[in-house]
Formats: structure tokens, C-alpha cells, sequence
């Protein structure tokens, strides 16, 4: 019995929403293409450190009080995997978001969109280290086809224009981002069987916490957050949304069908961004989004689709 299928006996879950991964993950997608748009929106205006910090803080406060009961149950199965969800917090929550946010310091919008095209790759290559697992050549074409949707969508159907593209210190600091993400993706398979709401306390408490350090090294060399109702909202979202739901449901979405087959929904994140462009921002839809989108969904599709024996 795999993981995943223990873990999911271990948390059984009855509602509907629970037991459908495609949907789950596309909510994930949408959360986190809005986090890379309050996340470029508060550069400059937050610290990364101090909206991470804030971020997975209060996400933790939200959730402690439905995840309490759950987390004295799994107590013990948790300790005895503590050093692997001690790197589950410290990778995915800690050190992958704070990078994120200073990344968005120091590029533009569309490179960290590109890059996180690279995501699904990333995660390949760790599930063959970690487990041993290959990608199949439907996997493999779903995500080549996903990832020239997201070419087509962000480079305005002009696929030349990608060699304009410079990377810069951000690129650089948002490519170790998605490295170190990639690893958690595949890791959670390693969690110990508990509830989904234990698992999300103690990694969103347990990553906020491993911040203190750098936090206040922050807190000393630069200027703190200015208290307006702009920051405060900001960081209202990133705890809400990106954090609080988008986690439970990638989690769960991982439990369901596995790292491999959830990668593709990294290509899912930039075509949320280009819808919300064009719904907050004014842009008008243009023939190349279309083409853009079709390619990406067939190959999520394609890709996250379960393989027959």
C-alpha cells in the first residue's frame, strides 16, 4: 500500500470537494496565481520576510481551531516522523514563499511566470531521486504541451520573443524558489498517515516559526511594514487564500493522484494570472489566450490523467 493511500485511509474524507483532485488543484491555481499578484503588488511596500512571516502566522491561527482535536490524535505519528515534517515546514512553508517574495523584488511579473513552467520538470526530477519514479510518455507530452500553452499565453503568441528574455538576481533567487518547492511537492508523499487539517497546523506553526530568526534580522536592517489598510489587506489574502485553502487543497489534491500527475497544474497558475489581467486589469482578450489556454488544459489533462495497466 502506497502513502498516499494510507495517509487518505488514515483521513478519510466524505465530501464531494474532498474527492475531486482536478478541482482541487485547479483552486490551488487560481489562489496562487493571485498570490504572485498581491505578492508583486507589496514589493517594495512589505518585507518578504515579514509577509511571509505574517502569512503562515496567521494562516496557522486560522486553522488551529479545527485542527486542534486532529492534532492530538496524530501527535504521536507526527513525532515520529518529526525530522521529515520539520523539512516539510522548513522547505514549503519557510524558505519557498520568503524567496518567492523577495524574487518579486527584483523581476518582472512575466519572468516568474515563465519559470514556474519549469515546475512540473522540477518535480520529475525529484520523484526520481526520492522515489523512484519515472515520468510516462503521456506525462511527458502533457507537460511539454502545457508548457508551450504557457509560452504561447505569455509571450503574446510571439514565440521569438522568448529570446529576449534576461534572466536576472530574481530569476535566479525564484528558480531556487521553485527547486526547493519541487522537493516538498514530492516529499509530502513521505508524511506520516495523519488528518489533512494536522498536517497543514503543524507545517504552517512549525515553518512560521523556523522565520523568527530571519524576521528579526529584518526587522533590524530595513525599514518595517507601514500599517495601511493596503498592507493589511495584502496580508489578510496571502493568509487566506494562498496559504490556508490553496495548501489544504494541493495537499489533498497530491494525496489523490500523486506529485507527478499534480505537476501539470504549475502551467495552470500563469493562465489564472492572464485571465485576472484581463478581468482587474482592463487587458482584452486576444486570439493567442485562446489558443494559450487550450493547450495548457489539454495538457493538464493528458498529463494528470490516471494511467491503465
Amino acid at each position: 500500500m502506497s502513502v498516499s493511500e494510507r495517509t487518505s485511509r488514515a483521513a478519510p474524507s466524505h465530501s464531494w470537494l474532498a474527492n475531486q483532485p482536478y478541482l482541487l488543484l485547479s483552486i490551488t491555481a487560481l489562489c496562487w496565481a493571485g498570490n504572485a499578484i498581491v505578492g508583486r503588488l507589496a514589493a517594495g511596500h512589505i518585507p518578504p520576510v515579514t509577509l511571509s512571516f505574517l502569512r503562515w502566522w496567521f494562516a496557522f491561527l486560522l486553522i488551529l481551531p479545527f485542527a486542534r482535536k486532529h492534532l492530538v490524535r496524530d501527535w504521536p505519528a507526527i513525532r515520529a516522523k518529526l525530522p521529515v515534517m520539520i523539512i516539510l515546514s522548513v522547505t514549503g512553508i519557510g524558505a519557498f514563499n520568503t524567496m518567492q517574495y523577495w524574487a518579486l523584488e527584483y523581476t518582472q511579473a512575466l519572468n516568474t511566470l515563465l519559470l514556474q513552467s519549469a515546475g512540473p520538470l522540477i518535480v520529475a526530477v525529484w520523484s526520481l531521486v526520492l522515489l523512484g519514479a519515472r515520468l510516462t510518455l503521456a506525462q511527458a507530452a502533457g507537460v511539454l504541451l502545457s508548457m508551450i500553452g504557457v509560452l504561447v499565453i505569455l509571450l503574446r503568441g510571439d514565440l521569438t520573443a522568448i529570446a529576449n528574455i534576461q534572466l536576472n538576481k530574481g530569476d535566479v533567487i525564484f528558480i531556487i524558489a521553485l527547486v526547493i518547492f519541487g522537493f516538498y511537492s514530492v516529499l509530502t508523499l513521505k508524511r506520516p498517515a495523519i488528518h489533512g487539517l494536522s498536517f497543514v497546523a503543524f507545517t504552517f506553526g512549525c515553518g512560521a516559526l523556523c522565520l523568527i530568526p530571519l524576521l528579526i534580522w529584518e526587522l533590524a536592517s530595513r525599514a518595517p511594514m507601514a500599517l495601511n489598510m493596503a498592507n493589511l489587506l495584502s496580508v489578510l489574502y496571502v493568509a487566506v487564500f494562498p496559504s490556508t485553502l490553496a495548501y489544504l487543497c494541493f495537499n489533498r489534491g497530491i494525496e489523490l493522484i500523486g506529485a507527478n500527475r499534480a505537476a501539470p497544474f504549475f502551467h495552470v497558475v500563469p493562465v489564472f494570472g492572464s485571465v485576472m489581467a484581463i478581468v482587474f486589469l482592463g487587458e482584452h482578450p486576444q486570439p493567442f489566450h485562446v489558443v494559450g489556454f487550450a493547450l495548457v488544459l489539454t495538457g493538464v489533462f493528458v498529463a494528470s490523467r490516471r494511467q491503465h495497466k
